[in-house]
Order: C-alpha cells, then structure tokens, then sequence
C-alpha cells in the first residue's frame, strides 16, 4: 500500500503530464556553504520532497565572467561571445519552470556574482524598453528572489529589494516571492529550526501552485 506523500507525488505528475516540475536554484555568494546556499538548498529540498525535479547551481563553482559591454550578443543570431560556464546555467534556465535566486545583501545591495550573472542575461532577455528586446525570447518564467541580510530589520533594505523584484520583471520573470531571511549577525541560519521549515514550505507552494494554475 502506498503511503499518503508517496500517492500526493504521483498525482502530481500526473496533473503535469507525467512530467515533474523543474526548479533550479541559484545561490549568488562569495562563500560556497554560506547562508546563501544553505537556504536556496532548503527551498529546493522543500520542492523535491513534493515531486519536483530540482538542480542547483553555485556560483563558486561555475567559471562565469562579466559581461564586457561589446553587444556583440545583438548584433547577430550568435549570441553572447564569452564561452565560459553561463551557457551551461542558460541551458538549466531554458529548461526550468520556476528559478530561485538567492544572494546575500552586501553594501546595501545583491552580491557582485549575483550583479554578473544578471547582467550576462542580457544576452537573452533584454528589457522590454531596450530596443533589443524580443517578446518571443522574454523569460516568462516565474522567479522566487530570495535575500538574506546580518540586520534583524526586515525593512531596512526594502527599496533596494523592491527595485531588484522590478528589475527581474522588466526580464519578463514572474517574479511572485520574495523571502527575506534577517538577523543572521546572531548566528548561521542552518542553526535556526524555524528557518527550516518556512523555507521548505516555500519549496513545496512553489509545486502545489504550479499544479493549480
């Protein structure tokens, strides 16, 4: 007989087609087992446990460099010039339904690999007041932006993270969560058990509401 969670995952497949959802995550830190990965790990884990099927990339371990401005990207059908390891995440991203992008708040604002990273995607998803900007290559997936900060306020960096959400949206992401982990300076978020269990109810909406819609 099977057992309630295990019947819940395969009818989740079911309603998909018998194909599971697939999320990646993407931890944009200097520090490989950092807070950053720790909880982009929960999330994912959270979203496994419901049947996705998930990745994870670290940005410590993936050769990326930063965009060099020749918009050499458009200015032919080649894409972006710099062979290097952001094919491979662009690849993961084609193939994912939901992405979870998670850096820590350093100077008042994301990490600088997270700034790379995005601004490598400008090679595909331009902003829609770009002129290069191609409707049937927006994004159109739907984005969880997680941030995680020392400071207990959760306020404290608000207009920034609003700017980033909006940021992501003018890429043509969905971008509809935005957890904010705070008071970090207290100890590592791997320490906390209501950090555990928040995030991997992140994990696990993200699957029932993509089976929903």
């Amino acid at each position: 007989m099977k057992s309630e969670s295990t019947k819940q995952i395969i009818d989740i497949k079911d309603m998909q087609g018998g194909k599971s959802m697939n999320i990646i995550g993407i931890s944009a830190s200097s520090r490989k087992e950092g807070n950053t990965a720790w909880i982009v790990n929960k999330i994912l884990e959270g979203a496994k446990e419901q049947g996705a099927e998930t990745q994870f990339f670290d940005f410590n371990n993936l050769d990326i460099k930063p965009c060099q401005g020749c918009w050499a990207c458009h200015k032919g059908d080649q894409g972006c010039v710099i062979k290097d390891d952001m094919q491979k995440l662009n690849d993961a991203i084609d193939r994912a339904n939901v992405i979870v992008f998670g850096s820590p708040i350093y100077m008042m604002q994301m990490s600088a690999q997270g700034k790379i990273i995005i601004d490598r995607m400008f090679a595909r998803f331009s902003p829609r007041y770009s002129p290069y900007f191609k409707e049937e290559s927006a994004a159109e997936k739907r984005l969880i932006l997680t941030f995680n900060q020392g400071n207990p306020d959760p306020e404290l960096f608000k207009s920034y993270i609003d700017y980033t959400k909006h940021m992501f949206e003018l890429l043509e992401f969905d971008v509809t969560e935005v957890p904010v982990v705070t008071g970090l300076r207290n100890g590592p978020a791997n320490e906390r058990e209501d950090l555990n269990i928040m995030l991997k109810d992140v994990g696990k909406t993200i699957v029932s509401e993509g089976i929903s819609k």
